[in-house]
């Protein structure tokens, strides 16, 4: 047996990996070739193919999946109860009351979500059905990108996404380098580069490629886009080479090919096992707060209906308890009835009166909510204010759901790049020995028109100066990364520099180092290109300068620089340096450090991004020496970044400062403002960025996140090396919590005291560690309570070099945490969609790195400025109007059944109805339902402009404030005070035996009309007196409503209708109205209603007055000024109701 135990333990383990977790890593023949005999044993693994699915529901599963999510609800299921009740027992009313309306609602909303299901599956659909090419048998043929599979071979060209993640095994280039773009990714749009496994780089063809024969072991998926390791065994003679494989080997899912011609890759993760999928979150269903209070005023109202019902049930067999009520001779039992048990009968009784009073509960109320939100949504994207014309679009609505939820936001976690920025940078100025120099405007100290207003330290610089001016712009066309990309023409020939001219363009990693090279070519130094290991630069003198790049000491986040080091053509060697200016100037030995170092501090004032940039002389000695630290570092296998870390240290070291730079990244128009006016409206602002620390940081101070006053509290990587991560996070607790506490107590004692304005910024890798579930040390407490603790006392938070998931772990812990506010998110790229679907309310950006976060968010935006108007206006006006739709639709159903309860009182408790069946069913389907319908799309209680302008208007409905528990109180208690009018009202006119004027008696469905009447009336003109705003569509519906009440009431007992077995409404309408006593009951029944609400508003704002009421005051005093007309009403000739 050449088989021991343990490799048989391991083959079984392989061929049981079905699934993730059973192995720690996982084997890719590259190719689907056996390995060579002798090497491992061939057992291929199952893997996921290259399917991606976003989809919720399919064919078979979507009528049993989305009923059950609908009955879920509350509401839905009860209102199926009462209609299985009516359709099983003998109710006083019809089944079709009931069973119309809900399934109304159910049908619309199932179509809702199929459809916008359907959408989902027609892009997964042209995701999967995309063509891409496989290499097979030495030659590259077509599949579909769902049926790729692990161990395939792929071929991609320039400017195509990668299907799956790749293992990267050549490219078009002779160094095996290619340069990817991942934007969609982690939302950085510069270009990054990638390199092959060294041994595979040479294969240039199918044919070669196609004689690798090798094997890849790696990890099994895992999420975080930063991190990968694995190693390839390559067979090329009897003993396999192997090589370790980091994240520069690996090119994900979703990046794209950018300035190499095609690349070959060797699939690893497919489907929804690559790290894109990994990051993505499944979609839920998203429910709004004031859904919510709708759910829980609905318990409430079911509670009211059941001990209605209970009541009317004991006191019904009480009233029966004499025989003559029990059995009158009138209406004798049958002898089934007789002999019926008397809980069965108790039972149907109450099931009776269930039915009876069911219509506390409106279910009509479901219907016009989903038409309110469905309608409202279009005012949302007809909004000419949110069009964009430079992208030609319009904002997006993807679910209508969550209108109401824009209204109540208190957490806003933002992506930088392409939603802040537009990821454009720019050269502004660069300072050397104490010059200015403004590209067009200060050159050779000269002053160019149009420079008015510019500081200079020094205009006239010496020989000397200029030649360490030279040498400045030297080092930052030498000390970079950029590569140039020249442009072709229509017939396919290539045009790079001629006669000193450039017809290319400049890409990098960095925005900053294009900006800072396109920068120094506007100032006379043109970079031209690197060839064969030189560097080629163009002088003032249309001189060619070429030097060789000898070493590239690569930028890091802990060293903040980067340095080259090149040979002039006269020999000399030069370490250019460029960086930070915490990384620089330490290690200065001379220059101009305090003119400079004051430069640079003012335009860090004006939110510019500033660089350093030193050099030093090497003698040949000195090199020998930096060339043997740097080579002992790379061949080091254990502790190699630590090593190569150490070898930077000791060579950046005795600089020359030369000067600085200052760039600016431009911000989207108007994101400053968007963002002040978002503090101003009391919502804390979060950047979530996979970006660098110091990039975002100086986007944040741009975009007014963070002021120059603000103490910025550290919580990095690079602070937690230094200190352990207990005692940062409570010297950062101690810091935020002693200064909040002294604020308090001068508050209290009336001391006035200095406000400190706190900004946290905080790293990916910090935030693991903060996050992790479970602390080795027992006494380290909670971190996430601490950290949750410090983040409520600062008034602005960075989150750097975040993965995907990372966003959204950090949303769901702001959700979870006690006060659980209401959180928005908003990205552009396919890294945000995680926290876009997390978030309570998701808007996703139209910007350049697809429409992933487009196709998967609530709403979608052309620009982040038109986050404004989203929120202080739109949010403001539907939070108001659903409130106010909610809290009515409860108010006019105590009214409507209140009365029906206290008739029982008056008809031996008999399930006789108050109402008419015609009147019980058309009450909220007619009569009552259009008015507040429109209300709720229409209404304005306060200009535009006036939102726009007063941010903090916005919290006045914070915290779902209009339907709390004591204003739904009131409205209860408001219908249960008109109820109580409405009845006893009309009783008593009863009970004075009034006659009409041919001395005929009212009867005691007049009794139940007359109260529906003034019953109508009421509600209606309650909201007559809400309305704030009303336009000629408000005025034809409310008293067209009232009017088709009236009319129909006068057909419906004027005619005697054939298909009714009763004619008991046969002129009850017409002889009521002829009685002059009516009339009057019915005018002081209603001003009876309305007084005390009318009352109570007029003590309430002339005491209590809100910010909303002040200016709603002050509007009507400026009543005489042309009030601006909201969209709705200038496009209201496009609606039709």
């Amino acid at each position: 047996m050449g088989m021991d135990f343990s490799t048989l333990r391991t083959l079984i383990n392989r061929y049981c990996a079905g699934e993730e977790n059973c192995v720690d890593t996982r084997t890719v023949y590259i190719g689907h070739k056996e390995p060579p005999p002798g090497a491992e044993a061939f057992i291929q693994q199952r893997f996921p193919d290259n399917r991606i699915v976003s989809s919720k529901y399919t064919f078979w599963n979507f009528i049993p999946k989305n009923m059950f999510e609908q009955f879920r609800r509350v509401a839905n299921f009860y209102f199926l109860i009462i209609f299985l009740v009516q359709l099983i027992i003998d109710t006083p009313t019809s089944p079709v009351t009931s069973g119309l309306p809900l399934f109304f609602v159910i049908i619309v909303t199932a179509i809702k979500q199929g459809y916008e299901d359907w959408l989902r599956h027609k892009a997964d659909k042209a995701v999967n059905q995309c063509l891409v090419q496989v290499v097979q048998h030495g030659k590259l043929s077509r599949k579909h990108s769902r049926k790729l599979t692990v161990g395939d071979v792929v071929y991609v060209k320039e400017d195509e996404s990668f299907p799956c993640d790749l293992i990267l095994l050549s490219s078009s280039r002779d160094d095996g380098t290619c340069y990817v773009t991942t934007a969609s990714l982690d939302g950085e749009s510069s270009h990054k580069t990638y390199h092959a496994v060294q041994d595979t780089k040479a294969y240039k063809t199918e044919e070669e490629v196609n004689c690798i024969h090798a094997t890849i072991d790696c990890e099994q998926p895992q999420p975080d886009l930063y991190k990968f390791r694995g190693n390839i065994n390559i067979y090329m003679g009897n003993e396999p080479v192997s090589r370790s494989l980091a994240s520069q080997n690996l090119l994900l899912r979703g990046a794209t090919l950018k300035n190499t011609e095609y690349i070959y890759g060797v699939a690893i993760y497919t489907g929804m096992e690559t790290k894109m999928a990994l990051n993505y979150q499944s979609k839920s269903q998203k429910r709004s707060a004031v859904e919510k209070s709708m759910n829980a005023y609905l318990v409430v109202y079911l509670c009211i209906l059941i001990s209605k019902a209970v009541i009317n049930t004991a006191l019904k067999y009480v009233w029966q308890a004499d025989p003559n009520r029990d059995e009158p001779w009138y209406n004798e039992k049958t002898e089934s009835e007789r002999q019926r048990h008397v809980l069965i009968r108790a039972f149907t009784d109450f099931l009776a009166f269930m039915v009876l009073f069911n219509y506390i509960i409106p279910v009509s109320m479901y219907v016009t909510v989903e038409m309110q939100k469905f309608l409202g949504s279009y005012f949302i994207m007809w909004d000419d204010e949110m069009f964009d014309e430079e992208l030609g679009e319009r904002a997006v609505v993807n679910t209508s759901d969550l209108n109401e939820e824009l209204g109540q936001v208190e957490y806003v976690f933002t992506d930088k790049t392409g939603t802040l920025t537009e990821n454009n940078m720019e050269f502004i100025e660069c300072c050397v020995d104490g010059n200015v120099y403004v590209p067009h405007i200060i050159c050779n100290g000269q002053v160019m028109p149009g420079a008015a207003g510019i500081d200079m330290i020094d205009t006239s610089p010496g020989p000397e100066a200029r030649e360490r001016e030279e040498l400045f712009f030297r080092a930052l066309c030498l000390c970079h990364t950029v590569q140039v990309k020249e442009e072709e023409t229509v017939d396919g020939i290539k045009h790079g520099i001629h006669q000193g001219k450039s017809s290319s363009f400049y890409i990098s990693s960095s925005p900053d180092e294009v900006a800072l090279v396109e920068g120094m070519k506007r100032l006379g130094f043109t970079y031209l290109r690197l060839k064969e290991g030189q560097m080629e630069i163009l002088n003032r003198e249309d001189e060619i300068e070429r030097f060789e790049l000898l070493e590239v000491l690569t930028f890091d986040s802990v060293r903040r620089r980067m340095s080259v080091i090149v040979r002039s053509s006269t020999g000399e060697l030069y370490l250019f340096c460029k960086g930070a200016d915490s990384s620089i100037f330490p290690r200065v030995v001379s220059g101009k450090v305090e003119q400079i170092k004051a430069r640079v501090e003012r335009n860090a004032v004006e939110g510019l991004r500033t660089l350093c940039v030193a050099y030093r002389r090497l003698s040949p000695e000195q090199y020998e020496q930096v060339c043997h630290l740097l080579t002992r570092a790379k061949l080091e296998f254990q502790d190699q970044d630590k090593l190569v870390a150490e070898a930077y240290d000791l060579i950046e070291r005795d600089l020359i400062l030369l000067g600085a730079t200052a760039v600016e990244d431009r911000l989207q128009e108007k994101a400053a403002d968007t963002i002040e006016s978002l503090h101003k409206a009391g919502m804390k602002v979060w950047v979530l960025t996979g970006d660098k620390m110091e990039t975002a940081a100086a986007t944040c101070y741009a975009s007014k996140l963070f002021r120059r006053s603000t103490q910025i509290l550290e919580l990095t990587t690079k602070r937690t090396e230094e200190q352990s991560l207990h005692d940062v996070l409570f010297e950062l607790s101690r810091t935020v919590l002693r200064h909040y506490g002294s604020m308090t107590r001068d508050a209290s004692s009336g001391l006035s005291s200095e406000y400190i304005d706190y900004g946290l910024i905080i790293d990916g890798a910090t935030l693991s560690a903060v996050m992790r579930p479970s602390q080795e040390d027992s006494n380290s407490g909670n971190y996430k309570e601490i950290f949750l603790e410090i983040c409520r006392n600062c008034s602005a938070v960075l989150c750097c070099r975040m993965a995907p998931l990372q966003k959204a772990q950090i949303v769901k812990m702001i959700k979870s945490s006690k006060e659980h506010p209401i959180t928005l998110a908003v990205g552009d790229g396919a890294n945000d969609v995680s926290m876009i679907l997390e978030a309570h309310v998701g808007i996703g950006i139209m910007g350049k790195e697809g429409r992933q976060a487009v196709r998967n968010s609530d709403y979608a935006i052309p620009k982040f400025k038109h986050l404004k108007k989203m929120l202080l206006v739109h949010g403001h006006y539907y939070y108001i109007r659903i409130s106010e739709l909610v809290q009515y639709f409860f108010y006019k159903n105590v009214c409507f059944i209140f009365p029906q309860f206290l008739y029982q009182f008056f008809c031996g408790f008999s399930q006789q109805p108050l109402y008419d069946t015609a009147y019980l069913t058309l009450y909220n389907i007619s009569f009552t339902s259009l008015p507040i319908l429109l209300y709720s799309l229409m209404e304005q209680h306060i200009n535009i402009d006036i939102l726009k302008k007063e941010p903090t208007l916005y919290r006045d409905i914070a915290k779902n404030s209009l339907l709390t528990w004591p204003i739904f109180i009131y409205w209860t208690v408001l219908g249960v005070y008109d109820a109580i009018v409405m009845f006893f009202g009309v009783y008593f006119l009863f009970d004075n035996t009034t006659f009409t004027s041919n001395g005929q008696m009212f009867g005691n469905w007049t009794f139940g009309t007359l109260v529906f009447t003034v019953l109508v009336f009421t509600v209606t003109f309650k909201l007559v007196l809400d309305t704030h705003y009303w336009t000629w569509i408000n005025h034809f519906v409310i008293w067209g409503s009232l009017v088709f009440f009236v009319v129909f009431s006068l057909l419906w007992g004027g005619i005697i209708w054939p298909f009714l077995n009763y004619q008991r409404m046969y002129y009850v309408f017409m002889q009521m109205l002829s009685s002059g006593p009516a009339w009057l009951s019915i005018i002081l029944l209603i001003t009876a209603s309305l007084l005390p609400d009318v009352v109570k508003k007029v003590f309430w704002r002339a005491l209590w007055p809100t910010n909303t009421e002040r200016i709603q005051a002050k509007r009507r005093c400026l009543a005489s000024e042309p009030s601006t007309i909201f969209m709705l009403s200038q496009t209201s000739s496009r609606i039709s109701f």
